[in-house]
């Protein structure tokens, strides 16, 4: 018995997706993604191939992604808003079995590429030529009754690319079992309750919700395509919803989207760190917030606050189940356990990414406290050397977001002959010269010291982000030759 229909035997008639004005049950889910599962077999599609999907969330690519789970096929949902040149690129490495895309004309150079209408997704195409190669894993049935392997390949997440190219992360099924299991345990998700799949389905907040639903029973809300967060609230009897920093903004800015989440049981807010300003604003609407990190390669939460925040504190929460985590001698926070991923996918080929104790070294920094709260201060290759003190931006970035009127920043190295580099920020405000910058200056001095306290401010006004993200673009902005760069208000050093 698989797991999808293990759910349909568990909560049958229950729904497991609701959309607007209509909805399908565990078992009508079930029936659906075997019919899936038969058309890719037909199509000489078979367990262990890699397909790649490049479509916007929808009913369809749910019930695409349960089918290939069901057949046993390693699903790779691609960021669809990509440029073409970089899904070309990553589909060249994936070299994919079949390529189902919402958008032809994208994909004219992929023999495998076929349209979606997904459910009418297997128009015959030539095949591409790499089956991965399952060697390596077990065929152990997991746990509660599911009888399938454990360790077979279910996805490929890609990393956001926050830094250099998108890894391709392959995750195993008890990865996204353990997962689930331990995320539903801090935060209960079962009948009645529906989530909203407010990230996309390629991104692996996005994808561990569907695991959620399989394991406890809860319902996935599916928008529309234009349906704003604020649209959506209001369409479906929502109880849980993910969100990263932007999207609460805007919804806390918009009153009747307010008064909603307020009615929520958990707001489960990642992707990034939350500025101060940010919670207040939530707390004092009494929204039950909870805050995480997480990370792809631990498919997908790894400490979260084991109840709504009441403060604006500072950390991640406590260490969820089916997790280890251990700080090295330089600060960086390791990882491992049943939920870390099989490894990064490279020519066909399974490259493991864990040291001789089986950690895997995040590359983030941070510290676990007594009470077992976790609290990242952030990335190691971010970090850099200034008078010969390790200077971390994320560090200076928290404390601008203290500064009350300061919504977000950012802060890069800026090559200093005395210093070796200084610390330079953009920082994005509610409004327009509020704080001054006296005032922005004076409290960085007072929170961080003059070494740590930026040399110069730039303030933006929309933000340069990654392809297809909300995440800021580190890396365009270290790239900025800040000489020809025209800030709206700069200061002086020494101000």
């Amino acid at each position: 018995m698989d797991v999808i229909t293990r759910a349909a035997e568990l909560f049958g008639n229950s729904p497991m997706l609701s959309m607007a004005g209509k909805s399908l049950s565990f078992i009508e889910c079930d029936k659906q993604a075997h019919q899936i599962a038969k058309s890719f077999n037909r199509r000489e599609v078979r367990a262990g191939d890699i397909v790649a999907i490049a479509a916007p969330n929808s009913l369809e690519l749910v019930l695409l992604l349960l089918g290939l789970l069901k057949a046993g096929m390693i699903a790779a949902p691609l960021n669809y808003r990509f440029p073409e040149h970089l899904l070309s690129k990553t589909l060249e490495k994936l070299s994919p079995r079949l390529v189902v895309t919402s958008d032809q004309e994208r994909f004219t150079g992929f023999s495998t590429a076929t349209p979606a209408s997904i459910l009418d997704h297997l128009s015959h195409g030539k095949e591409r030529s790499k089956t991965l190669d399952k060697s390596a894993y077990t065929d152990a049935p997991p746990e509660s009754g599911a009888e399938e392997g454990m360790n077979r390949p279910v996805t490929i997440i890609h990393t956001s690319a926050s830094s250099g190219e998108a890894k391709a992360a392959l995750h195993s099924f008890a990865n996204h079992w353990y997962n689930a299991l331990g995320s539903n345990e801090n935060i209960a998700f079962g009948a009645l309750d529906c989530w909203l799949l407010s990230l996309p389905l390629y991104h692996i907040g996005g994808y561990s919700l569907l695991f959620r639903s399989l394991i406890s029973g809860g319902a996935l809300a599916i928008a529309e395509q234009d349906e704003s967060l604020g649209q959506s609230l209001q369409n479906f009897p929502l109880t849980h919803l993910s969100l990263v920093p932007t999207q609460l903004y805007r919804l806390l800015d918009d009153q009747k989207s307010t008064t909603l989440l307020r009615k929520l049981k958990a707001l489960l807010l990642g992707g990034s760190a939350a500025p101060k300003s940010l919670i207040e604003r939530a707390l004092r609407q009494h929204i039950p917030l909870y805050l995480s990190y997480g990370s792809t390669e631990m498919g997908s939460q790894i400490a979260t606050t084991p109840a709504p925040i009441q403060d604006t504190r500072q950390n991640s929460g406590q260490l969820l189940p089916y997790r280890e985590l251990s700080v090295a001698k330089d600060g960086e926070l390791l990882v491992k356990g049943p939920c870390l991923f099989q490894g990064y996918l490279q020519d066909g080929l399974i490259q493991p990414q864990t040291d001789r104790e089986g950690w895997f070294h995040t590359a983030d920094i941070g510290t676990i406290s007594a009470k077992g709260e976790v609290t990242v201060l952030g990335r190691k290759d971010n970090m850099f050397i200034s008078g010969g003190e390790n200077i971390h931006p994320e560090e200076i970035e928290k404390a601008l977001m203290m500064v009350e009127g300061i919504l977000e920043a950012l802060v890069i190295a800026a090559p200093d002959e005395e210093y070796g580099h200084r610390p330079v920020a953009f920082i994005k405000t509610a409004a327009a010269e509020t704080p001054d910058d006296l005032t922005v200056v004076e409290a960085m001095r007072s929170m961080v010291g003059k070494l740590k306290s930026p040399t110069c401010y730039y303030r933006v006004n929309e933000w340069a982000t990654l392809p297809g993200s909300q995440k800021i673009d580190r890396k365009f902005y270290n790239k900025l030759d800040l000489e020809s760069y025209c800030p709206l208000s700069p200061l002086p050093p020494d101000a």
